[in-house]
Order: structure tokens, then C-alpha cells, then sequence
């Protein structure tokens, strides 16, 4: 299940209990849980997300085994806050100086990684929800979701999306993202048709149209 409700301590302490959950990530043999774990903290005490990015900004410089698995979570961790929240601007300026610097070994992962998340950071505006486990797995091999979108009377679609992907309105299709637009409209033979359709999110207890600035993946996260 997504994490729920949490109580905390001050930021200090809780400071102090990320850097532990880090110093923990290097060995992790499952770093998801506790990578989701750290992604909830930093959403639930904002001050933070500058915190954890200055961290993760010194572990993944000049680490001891680099390209080893510790070094590897923690450019994993960073990926998933890139896609999530956007640093203070001088952290982002220090951020993206750092990313920059992995461009001497373009072969490298850390250099696909780095150039992942700069792009990342051109589009994340904020999250409603941290990512969900299936979103924290794929962007942690640099991959989009397979999101399921149930048709009345046809078969069901799946269509890739990243973690930016919207609800935005469209020319031919109100609410569904461009992507997914384009998608079902070819699939359901609807490419010529005049009308509008919604994207609607349905639970045991509720189904409502998806809001045009409501993220795909925060959807998933709500599901999970």
C-alpha cells in the first residue's frame, strides 16, 4: 500500500534519520521501500528536499566503488527526487553543476542517469504523491510505466507514460494526455470523430473525471 500518515520529530532529528536511511541504501538488497520511505518524508516535511539533495550530491561524488551498487542507489534515489520535487534554486544550480561533471565518462551509468535527471528536472513541477513502487522501479532503470486504460466496449489499452505525463486537454480528446490521446483515439478507430472524451479514475468507492493538471502517475500511486 502507499504510505500513510506519518508523525515526526523535529526537522532536525529527521534530518538525521534520512542520512541513516542513506547510509542504509548502499547495502539494501530491496532499496524500493526504503527509496519510497525517504521520497514520503521529504513530501510530508518540504524544508527537506534540499537537504536530501545536498546529500545525495555528495554521496555519488567521487564515491568509493563507483558504479557499485551503493553508488548505483543513490544516483537511483536522486532519479526519483528529480521526478519528483525541484530543489531551492542555488541547491539546483550546485545540482546541476554536479551533473554536468559526469559528462567525462559519457559511457558510464552515472552519465545516463545524470542526463536522465537533468531532463527530468526541466519538467517536474511537484507531486500530489510520492511514486508508487512499480514508478520507483522503472525510473530506476530509466523507463516509463505501462498504464491500463479501460474502454467501454473495447478491449483494454496500455500506453507508456513517464512521470510527468498529464491529464492536459487536447485538440480531439478533453482530459487525456496528448500521448495517451493519441494512442486510444488510433485504437478505437475515433481518429475522425467530433466528439470529447474523458479520462476517468474509478475505485470501489468513487469514479471521477482525471483533472486536466492531475499527473498520470499520481493517479497510479492513488491505486496502489
Amino acid at each position: 500500500a502507499a504510505p500513510g500518515p506519518r508523525s515526526y520529530t523535529t526537522l532536525r532529528d529527521e534530518a538525521v534519520k534520512l542520512f541513516n536511511s542513506l547510509q542504509q541504501l548502499e547495502s539494501e538488497r530491496d532499496p524500493v521501500p526504503l527509496m519510497q520511505g525517504v521520497l514520503q518524508t521529504c513530501l510530508d516535511l518540504p524544508p527537506l528536499v534540499d537537504e536530501i539533495y545536498c546529500q545525495l550530491v555528495k554521496q555519488t561524488t567521487e564515491p568509493a566503488a563507483p558504479g557499485g551498487q551503493g553508488d548505483l542507489h543513490y544516483w537511483q534515489l536522486l532519479t526519483c527526487m528529480s521526478c519528483t520535487f525541484l530543489p531551492s534554486p542555488p541547491v539546483l544550480r550546485f545540482l546541476r553543476f554536479h551533473l554536468d561533471r559526469q559528462s567525462r565518462f559519457p559511457a558510464s551509468e552515472m552519465a545516463k542517469y545524470a542526463c536522465f535527471i537533468r531532463e527530468a528536472l526541466g519538467k517536474t513541477k511537484g507531486r500530489e504523491c510520492v511514486p508508487s513502487l512499480e514508478e520507483i522501479l522503472v525510473l530506476m532503470r530509466r523507463q516509463e510505466m505501462i498504464c491500463t486504460v479501460h474502454c467501454p466496449g473495447a478491449p483494454a489499452c496500455s500506453v507508456a507514460i513517464s512521470s510527468h505525463t498529464t491529464a492536459e486537454e487536447s485538440p480531439s480528446v478533453a482530459f487525456v494526455s496528448p500521448q495517451v490521446a493519441r494512442e486510444l483515439v488510433s485504437r478505437l478507430g475515433l481518429s475522425q470523430s467530433p466528439n470529447l472524451f474523458a479520462l476517468y479514475e474509478q475505485s470501489r468507492r468513487r469514479e471521477q473525471p482525471v483533472a486536466s493538471a492531475t499527473l498520470l502517475a499520481d493517479v497510479l500511486t492513488r491505486f496502489e
